[in-house]
């Protein structure tokens, strides 16, 4: 939902940065690389010992990177495959180590163990709902559908209300009760967005059998719908970090 408008917003206010990085011989792959890196160090340095402010200053400062590395690589006309399975690859590591971050703290520091589960809850939920499209669409399958709550949608609420919860060491009263709220709005949301996608797929590979069994009434029922060993679509291969959001 967020991806939309926010990605167009920032495209446009990184694409000086972005063309100063092409200027000093920096490739797109290094910003993802460093990006990445920045994120997993915010989220496993600071997040574990409750300083949910600073972690989030430092991740935020890295989290841009992903959308600096695609805006160099079409500036560069470098477009490819690799550039996409890299960032989208990434991605769901420095996720991880977000909500990593914050399920080691409720399991320390935080003294929480159900906000502990909810944290990993959020994590593995994450990861299996850009695990549906991708594989949807690995089988033919366009996943017309986005859901609920996406990887900009997890990513804004759970770090806006870390960094405020944050605040708390600075004397704001009751503002960390923010993070727990995110935290299961976050759980609840991509639930639904779980749903929403595997009832989409559930409907499209239902659709897909019965126009193969239609043309070809002696196959087997969802027998074209699958693609020989090795191969994929134009589609799949040339997906960006949005396909797995």
């Amino acid at each position: 939902m967020l991806n939309k408008y926010a990605r167009a917003f920032f495209t446009r206010v990184l694409t000086p940065f972005a063309a100063f990085l092409i200027r000093r011989g920096v490739s797109p792959d290094t910003v993802t690389l460093l990006g990445t890196a920045g994120v997993i160090a915010g989220a496993l340095v600071f997040y574990p010992r409750g300083e949910l402010f600073w972690g989030t200053i430092v991740i935020t400062l890295f989290v841009f990177s992903d959308l600096v590395d695609g805006n160099m690589a079409r500036q560069l006309g470098r477009s490819s495959r690799w550039g996409a399975f890299l960032d989208s690859t990434l991605d769901r590591v420095a996720d991880g180590a977000v909500f990593g971050g914050f399920a080691l703290w409720y399991a320390g520091g935080g003294d929480d163990i159900v906000l502990c589960a909810v944290s990993i809850f959020c994590l593995t939920s994450g990861q299996v709902v850009s695990y549906t499209k991708a594989r949807g669409e690995s089988i033919g399958l366009p996943v017309a559908v986005n859901g609920l709550v996406e990887r900009a949608e997890r990513l804004v609420i759970s770090l806006v209300a870390a960094g405020l919860a944050g605040l708390h060491k600075f004397g704001v009263p009751g503002i960390q009760y923010l993070l727990p709220v995110a935290l299961w709005i976050v759980a609840v949301g991509s639930l639904v967005t779980l749903i929403q996608r595997v009832v989409t797929v559930r409907r499209e590979a239902a659709e897909a059998d019965a126009a193969a069994a239609s043309e070809n009434p002696g196959q087997t029922p969802g027998q074209s719908t699958a693609q020989p060993p090795g191969q994929n679509t134009a589609q799949n291969t040339a997906q960006n970090s949005e396909t797995a959001s």
